[in-house]
């Protein structure tokens, strides 16, 4: 349980700045091993503060790795139990589903959601209704709709303005899904009244603004995040504090970065969507100089890196999940395993070797929030704390020692994956994602699976399902017991 505070003028609160990549891997910056090219940005964001090797995200891919970020929340706890919402599926956090944004809110900040939002958005529809996800499980998203059923010139519902946001300028989805347009506020900025045409084999077609460009679309992030950050900036403590969540839409597919940024690799143009990422983080920190308040920046990936599409460059110049198995989308490690970093506000630098998971970052940000708050004001008067039922742990920013944790994870197909310290128990039989064997049926009844020892097998090359029964079900039982997961055995 986690306590959220109301409104004050705190003068000592940070500034908090959530930088999440897109399909970005565990070994894609030269701080985590990339030895094709640097990213010297993201290596001094790094050198100055938490640099965790054992981070992961909650699922190997985009929307529900999302939805547990923002909400602080397992992905299974929503109606989405496999795959990612196409771009006109509707909103998945609930209205009564708190968020980070919100919480903070709530605590006087000022608050932007800048790029790709991939949660979906109340549409619409030219047939006089609007398109809403029902709240119970199993939802079917339509990953591959064209969406010429959307009336565009119309707003759409329960955005990010209605889940914490005060500002918001980004996509609904990846640059591979319709609708090709810039959403500004509650409505598309244009029009999308265009067929768009594919440029790459995985790119939808579908409904784009005129003169769309897929190559614009993170620049113009970049300069949204920067512009709101330079005109929100707090010159003394009657200025509230800010969060800023940006989320690239590189390097997920199509990977065309500008022009300014093609060949600076030397490898290929995923590579340089990298680079160009590096720069965007570098232009960020700038933007936050000038604040009055202490600043934290966060930087992550929503799930591991694709392996699968040899035009985004040659593998045997540089391995984006370094000697992982497994790619995005995963039961293995190579799926979810993701770079973290963590800079800013007095924290030490150092290399964190824990086991976390994004989940931890609502319950540990605002408990970080919350100690500066209490520090500077009296004890509070009784009810008046409230609490939120957060699944993350709330010791990211400071060293812990303790029981070890259970740590879960979601593939592309549901599967789901726990780890310990030490060992990892999968609940397929596949990879769950885009590895193969792809499609072999998922067992959740324990008769089937694989266990891997995390600390003698990195690489996941030795499954030990049948040796390791006892320990597996303990697994499940702490699991279950910390989160009342459904019917695990």
């Amino acid at each position: 349980m986690t306590p959220v505070s109301a409104p004050t003028g705190d003068a000592d609160l940070p500034d908090i700045v959530v930088i999440l990549a897109d399909d970005l891997g565990h070994a894609d910056l030269s701080c985590y091993g990339a030895t094709a090219f640097s990213t010297p940005a993201l290596d001094a964001l790094a050198a100055r503060g938490l640099r965790f090797t054992d981070a992961h995200a909650a699922s190997a891919v985009c929307t529900p790795s999302r939805y547990a970020l923002l909400t602080g929340r397992h992905p299974w706890r929503s109606p989405l139990r496999s795959a990612v919402l196409g771009g006109t599926d509707g909103a998945l956090i609930a209205e009564d589903v708190p968020t980070l944004a919100g919480t903070l809110r709530e605590r006087g900040y000022l608050t932007a959601a800048i790029g790709k939002w991939h949660l979906g958005l109340d549409w619409q529809l030219r047939d006089g209704t609007r398109r809403r996800i029902a709240p119970e499980a199993g939802f079917r998203p339509s990953m591959e709709a064209d969406g010429w059923d959307v009336d565009f010139t119309e707003p759409f519902e329960n955005g990010p303005l209605e889940r914490g946001f005060d500002h918001f300028v980004g996509i609904s989805g990846s640059l591979d899904m319709p609708p090709y347009c810039i959403l500004s506020g509650d409505r598309a900025e244009t029009v999308p009244t265009e067929e768009k045409t594919p440029r790459v084999t995985s790119q939808r077609p579908g409904p784009a603004a005129p003169g769309w460009v897929d190559a614009d679309v993170d620049p113009r992030f970049a300069r949204e995040a920067v512009d709101w950050l330079r005109r929100t900036t707090p010159v003394g403590p009657q200025d509230p504090p800010r969060f800023l969540y940006l989320a690239t839409a590189a390097p997920h597919r199509p990977c065309l970065p500008p022009e300014e940024h093609r060949g600076r690799s030397g490898i290929g143009p995923r590579a340089d969507a990298i680079l160009m990422i590096d720069d965007i983080v570098d232009r960020v920190e700038a933007a936050l100089e000038n604040s009055s308040r202490p600043c934290l920046v966060v930087f992550a990936s929503d799930n591991g890196a694709p392996t699968c599409y040899p035009e985004d460059g040659a593998l045997e110049d540089h391995l984006p999940n370094g000697a992982l198995r497994g790619q995005k989308a995963d039961v293995y490690d190579g799926g979810h395993r993701v770079p973290l970093i963590v800079s800013g506000d007095g924290l030490p630098a150092r290399v964190d070797e824990r086991l976390v998971s994004l989940l931890d970052l609502f319950p540990s940000l605002l408990a970080h929030v919350e100690a500066i708050a209490e520090a500077q004001r009296a004890p509070r008067r009784p009810g008046e704390r409230a609490v939120l039922d957060l699944d993350g742990a709330a010791d990211l920013l400071r060293p812990s020692s303790g029981p070890s944790r259970v740590v879960g994870a979601t593939a592309f197909d549901g599967s789901l994956v726990l780890m310990r310290e030490k060992e990892t128990a999968c609940f397929s039989t596949g990879s769950g994602g885009f590895s193969e064997p792809v499609g072999v049926p998922t067992r959740t009844d324990g008769e089937e699976g694989q266990f891997y020892d995390r600390a003698a097998d990195p690489r996941q090359s030795t499954d030990l399902w049948e040796a390791a029964g006892a320990r597996r079900r303990e697994m499940v039982a702490q699991f279950i017991d910390e989160t009342g997961y459904g019917d695990l055995p």
